[in-house]
């Protein structure tokens, strides 16, 4: 059975204050594409379809698109609310659209209700496992309640707390892990009871030893926010969303396959993808990692502005979304609005001039507490702000403006 694996679209995100919609609908394009060339099964959505629980109807209406399209390329489509999605609002028609073949799933409770699919080449049939993002003082309850034996046949014990050694956490107080664990049991549990199946986990959470970007919002506050790799055992592969680079365990069983465009500059350089995933008959996976080559890349271009602005040395940057750097030792006048004149996608301007040493964190402090004029003052803050002192020019400037003051206030 072939799987398209992608996460983390963030339909209605910003970047820097830059609408991100037009190159979302390229992603949905090229989505569609290349789910319609590779024949592929199912289509993977591991969470964070949205960027924020209330979406902007512009992002509403493009998932619409996305899922009436995927589903006609003949692939069923299986996706679950992330941390950014609301769940509820999310998945408000999900029983509906199952009968349809589009199963957007964010109902912690339905934790035992796979997608079962029989596959036409042969093998045993396949059970897909969406399971949205576990809010552990949210999920743990509803799974600790499933695990005590909820009316479908029973199940391991409820735990009194969290007990996986792996957590170090107090008990009473869920971690990722704990909920985690929870409701992988609660998995492997059920999927014993079909007879010989295959299974597919859709997560959405943070695993130990993953790559973070500054575009990922923590999953933790007061709490262990990683889970283990050894807790998706058992599982013939696992479809992870919330980390926006591709990447993968043990093989290709348990993998990331990142977000499908760029969504801070700390993912500079890192090519854009979705996952093509083989699953054998034999349970084994052979996954091949696909680059979108949609949107624009983000970019950090360093030097003065004379060398930036000047000759064709970043012809090649125009269309990118830039971060520029600045060495001049002063910063320029009106550099952004200048800058902006030749890469009109630059979004973050920053001065860092060439051989000034950065100023220790309170020396400033020190120094308005020695100093005993204003113009002592000034010359501190100087010193802050440019990372050097005042030159003897600069200095003089300085001593005429207080003199000035000074003359205009006197009775």
């Amino acid at each position: 059975m072939r799987f398209l694996h992608t996460s983390d679209w963030h339909l209605g995100r910003t970047f820097h204050g830059a609408s991100l919609l037009d190159e979302q609908r390229l992603v949905v394009d090229r989505l569609v594409e290349l789910t319609a060339e590779a024949r592929v099964d199912v289509v993977l959505v591991a969470g964070d379809l949205f960027d924020r629980a209330i979406p902007p109807t512009e992002a509403v209406a493009l998932l619409d698109d996305a899922l009436v399209r995927l589903r006609g390329t003949g692939a069923r489509v299986v996706a679950i609310a992330g941390n950014h999605d609301s769940a509820t609002r999310l998945s408000v028609n999900d029983r509906l659209l199952e009968e349809a073949g589009v199963a957007v799933r964010g109902d912690v409770a339905r934790v035992v209700e796979p997608i079962v699919i029989d596959p036409i080449d042969g093998g045993a049939p396949v059970a897909i496992y969406p399971l949205p993002y576990l809010e552990p003082t949210v999920a743990g309850p509803v799974l600790a309640a499933l695990a005590g034996g909820d009316g479908d046949g029973g199940g391991p014990a409820a735990p009194e707390g969290p007990t996986d050694a792996v957590d170090d956490v107090p008990v009473g107080r869920l971690s990722h892990q704990a909920v985690a664990r929870l409701a992988l049991d609660r998995v492997r549990a059920h999927a014993a009871t079909l007879g010989p199946v295959r299974t597919v986990v859709v997560a959405h959470t943070f695993v130990a030893g993953g790559w973070q970007c500054a575009s990922e919002r923590d999953l933790s506050v007061g709490s262990v926010e990683l889970v283990h790799t050894s807790t998706f055992d058992g599982i013939d592969y696992v479809a992870l969303g919330h980390l926006h680079r591709d990447q993968a365990w043990d093989g290709d069983r348990i993998a990331y396959a990142g977000s499908p465009l760029p969504y801070s500059f700390s993912e500079e350089g890192a090519a854009k993808s979705v996952r093509m995933v083989e699953l054998a008959a034999d349970g084994t996976v052979h996954a091949e990692v696909v680059p979108l080559g949609v949107g624009r890349a983000v970019r950090t271009l360093t030097g003065t502005i004379d060398e930036l602005l000047g000759g064709d040395a970043y012809a090649d940057a125009t269309a990118d979304r830039l971060r520029i750097v600045l060495t001049d030792r002063d910063q320029p006048m009106q550099a952004m609005a200048r800058l902006q004149q030749r890469f009109p996608h630059a979004v973050v301007l920053e001065h860092q001039p060439d051989g000034v040493a950065a100023v220790p964190i309170g020396s400033v402090a020190g120094t308005v507490r020695a100093a005993r004029s204003p113009l002592e003052l000034a010359q501190a803050f100087w010193g802050d702000q440019h990372g050097t002192a005042a030159d003897a020019a600069q200095t003089a400037v300085l001593t005429e403006a207080f003199a000035a003051v000074a003359g205009a206030v006197e009775p």
